[in-house]
């Protein structure tokens, strides 16, 4: 009862955290690793154990799934080159620089050193995101950051998950596992498509409409990681393909309804699973400082410092030598017909900075073995990395944005604009032939629609108007998807407006059948 008791402190707390962080115009990760820390602190706040693999499927896999329902393929395709920097290049050159500094000052096992630099390795987009969004800053530079966070995990967790083996069978060369990356990707990549199309074709209409379609998407993703894992296969890269198979695919099978009750249930899983990692890690750090006394304390806490600052240089070097490299050679990539500009000094140093670490971080420190090799000096400097990283730079991002004074981009407000003046003109071409005075109405209101390029709809009560709507909003979402097909708007326009359409539709059928039912 106490743990549970705790834990809803903890949400409350996480919820007025996050009021905060919204007035300060911080990112609230960075609120809930320094509550994490306070909460570590108290005394009287019981142990929380987990089992590490409960650990690193109960909060990878969620993360890993909302971040790939929301990745565009094409974008991957179109910065191809700065993803593989930043998620090959940077990864194995953070992991190798830590696993080293592992090795040679902190005594670790070398199997050990690689399994720290895995962990603290990866960013996460979330705290950079929140932060770069008030700012409008360029969207390939959003969306670069986006995509790095979702590759390098898949990156990080597969080195982790080598140097973990190894390190429990100290007498098998890690170079004996690479070779089952070679199997384990591309199956765990086929398992995820695998269960994406089977929740398309028999989940989504099997329970259409009912609260057990968002029970089925969470058996489902758990499903994906585990049974990738039972056939030795790679569950990160399973729920990866699962999840952006889903994105592509699942916005023309679910009903709005589905869509919009199912968005808001991830979103809050999410962000608690998010809660109780931070408050995890300061109940942890609390347990390994008070093992640790004396010199050893010196010494681990010192060593930590060094982690840190190293993550942090050595993603801001790399992604200016690379920068400086594209300038120097042209390296420009061409998309859409055109060639992209090539990122300067002042976007470079951002993406560099933004390297805070986050969630990833947290759940694959908890993942390790009781009796792994030094896994307390792993854990405390992992935490020190996520909480150092987190208040350090996302508490300067902010400032950094506005004295490096990017010009804002405002690509998006116009491509919403093309893609609300192209579905009112679709949706008035689909009601042209319709007869009648309701017919009219409804076209005058989407006139109006286009006038002002906005949705200015008001709910609607069950009349022949309901039929007459659905029928324009049927034109548009064929537009919009016409218009996502054809890569002349990105997938967060399309989702703006996909949500924009989901909720209109809603507001055209009667209550009855926007209320899910109970199973």
């Amino acid at each position: 009862m106490d743990i549970f008791e705790n834990v809803l402190v903890m949400l409350v707390a996480a919820c007025l955290l996050l009021q905060l962080s919204r007035r300060l115009a911080l990112p609230y990760p960075s609120m809930l690793a320094l509550a994490g820390v306070a909460l570590g602190a108290m005394p009287w706040v019981p142990h929380i154990s987990l089992d590490p693999h409960l650990a690193l499927a109960l909060f990878i896999a969620p993360a890993l799934l909302d971040s790939a329902f929301d990745t565009s393929p094409r974008e991957l395709r179109r910065n191809w080159m700065p993803l593989v920097s930043l998620v090959l290049v940077a990864v194995l050159l953070t992991t190798a620089v830590v696993a080293w500094a592992g090795w040679a000052f902190a005594g670790l096992p070398l199997a050990a050193a690689i399994t720290l630099g895995a962990i603290v390795a990866p960013p996460d987009a979330v705290a950079a995101a929140a932060v770069m969004q008030q700012f409008r800053i360029p969207r390939r530079t959003l969306s670069i950051i986006n995509g790095e966070s979702l590759l390098n995990d898949a990156v990080a967790l597969l080195v982790f998950g080598v140097a973990v083996s190894a390190a429990g069978a100290a007498h098998v060369p890690m170079s004996s596992s690479l070779p089952m990356l070679l199997v384990a990707v591309p199956g765990g990549a086929l398992v995820g498509f695998a269960f994406a199309k089977l929740n398309l074709h028999f989940g989504a209409p099997l329970f259409a409409g009912t609260r057990s379609a968002i029970i089925f998407q969470f058996v489902m993703t758990f499903g994906a990681w585990i049974v990738a894992e039972r056939l030795h296969l790679s569950p990160i890269i399973s729920v990866v393909a699962f999840g952006m198979t889903l994105g592509q695919f699942a916005p023309k099978r679910h009903a709005p309804r589905d869509r919009v009750h199912s968005y808001a249930v991830w979103g809050a899983v999410v962000f608690t699973l998010n809660v109780l990692a931070f408050f995890l890690m300061g109940l942890q750090a609390r347990g390994i400082l008070t093992r640790l006394s004396g010199p050893q304390l010196a010494h681990a806490l010192e060593f930590a410092g060094l982690v840190l600052v190293l993550v942090i240089a050595v993603r801001v070097a790399w992604v200016q030598v690379y920068g400086a490299a594209m300038r120097r050679y042209k390296l420009g990539l061409i998309a859409r017909g055109r060639a992209v500009p090539l990122p300067s000094r002042r976007i470079n140093l951002l993406i560099g900075w933004s390297g805070m670490r986050g969630l990833v971080t947290l759940a694959t420190a908890f993942a390790l073995p009781e009796d792994f090799p030094g896994r307390d000096l792993i854990v405390l400097a992992a935490f020190a990395v996520v909480l150092g990283t987190l208040v350090i730079q996302g508490f300067t991002i902010g400032p950094l944005i506005k004295a490096l004074k990017i010009a804002p981009d405002d690509s998006l407000e116009r491509e919403i604009s093309l893609a609300r003046t192209t579905m009112m003109d679709a949706a008035l071409a689909a009601l042209e032939a319709e007869p009648g005075g309701e017919a009219a109405a409804v076209r005058e209101e989407y006139r109006a629609a286009r006038t002002l390029a906005q949705d200015t709809q008001q709910p609607q009560a069950k009349t022949a108007h309901d039929r007459l709507r659905a029928v324009a909003i049927r034109a548009q979402r064929r537009a919009l998807d016409a218009l996502r097909h054809g890569g002349q708007i990105e997938d967060d326009v399309y989702h703006q407006l996909e949500e924009e359409m989901d909720w209109a539709e809603l507001n055209a059928i009667p209550a009855s059948d926007v209320r899910l039912q109970s199973v």
